[in-house]
C-alpha cells in the first residue's frame, strides 16, 4: 500500500496533528524528518529500513556523515537537517534548565542530560554544577574513558565546584552498553564524591546514569 492510499488521519503529519506527537512511533517520526522515500519505497517504509539498519534513532544521531549518507535516499542535506534537529533539542532543553524552576521537574533533568549523553560511544562523565536556589550554573564534562569506564577525580569535582561557586551538584554518566543499572563501581565513586564535597558543604542532589532514553536515579533509589 502506497502512503496516499492510508486513511488520512493515519498518515504521520496528520497524526500527529490529531493526535499529538507521543503518538507516532520512532519510524513515523523520522518519515516525517525525512519528507519523502524514494521509488518504489514510501517514506515510513524508509524509514522502518533505516532504524532495523542502526538500530535506534540514538543510533541514528550519532551516525557520522559517511555512515549516514551512504543508505539509500539519505544525502548530506539530511545529515545536516538532522544534525541541526539535534541541536536545537539541545539548546531547548538547555533553556529549560536555565529559567529558574526547571529544577523543580526531574523530568526536564532528565530530558536535558538524556540528550547530552545518550549519543556518546564512550563513557562519559559530567555534572551539573548549581546555585543556592537550584538553577543551573553550568553543566560540564569532566572525565572521559573507553565504553566500559571512566577514571574520576574527586579533586577535580571539587575544584570545579569551588570555581563556579557552586552550592549543590547533580552527577551523571553515560552507560554506551544501554543498561540503566549502577554497577558496584557506580556506587563507590559517587559515595567519595559524596564525601569529598561535603567538606566544602556542597550538596550531591542526584547521580544520574543515562542508558539510551532511560535513566538510573540514585536520589530515587534511595542511595544518596
Amino acid at each position: 500500500m502506497m502512503l496516499k492510499d492510508w486513511l488520512e488521519n493515519e498518515k504521520p503529519r496528520e497524526k500527529l496533528l490529531h493526535k499529538g506527537p507521543s503518538s507516532l512511533s520512532d519510524a513515523e517520526l523520522l518519515a516525517i524528518f525525512l519528507r519523502t522515500g524514494v521509488k518504489g519505497c514510501h517514506v515510513v517504509k524508509l524509514a522502518q529500513q533505516l532504524l532495523k539498519s542502526f538500530g535506534s534513532i540514538a543510533a541514528i544521531y550519532r551516525a557520522t556523515e559517511q555512515e549516514f549518507c551512504q543508505h539509500h535516499g539519505l544525502g548530506v542535506a539530511k545529515y545536516v537537517q538532522l544534525q541541526a534537529c539535534l541541536e536545537m533539542s539541545k539548546r531547548y532543553l538547555s533553556e529549560q534548565l536555565q529559567t529558574g524552576s526547571a529544577l523543580t521537574s526531574s523530568q526536564a533533568t532528565r530530558d536535558y542530560l538524556i540528550s547530552e549523553l545518550r549519543g556518546e560511544s564512550r563513557e562519559v562523565f559530567a555534572v551539573m554544577f548549581l546555585d543556592s536556589q537550584h538553577q543551573v550554573l553550568t553543566f560540564e564534562r569532566l572525565f572521559f574513558g573507553t565504553i566500559n569506564a571512566a577514571a574520576v577525580y574527586p579533586r577535580i569535582v571539587v575544584e570545579q565546584a569551588l570555581k563556579q561557586k557552586a552550592v549543590a551538584v547533580i552527577l551523571a554518566h553515560n552507560h554506551p552498553s544501554g543498561i540503566a543499572e549502577a554497577s558496584i563501581a557506580d556506587k563507590q565513586i559517587t559515595k567519595r564524591l559524596e564525601q569529598a564535597l561535603s567538606l566544602i558543604d556542597i550538596r550531591v542532589l542526584d547521580h544520574i546514569i543515562v542508558a539510551g532514553n532511560q535513566c538510573y536515579s540514585f536520589a530515587e533509589h534511595g542511595e544518596l
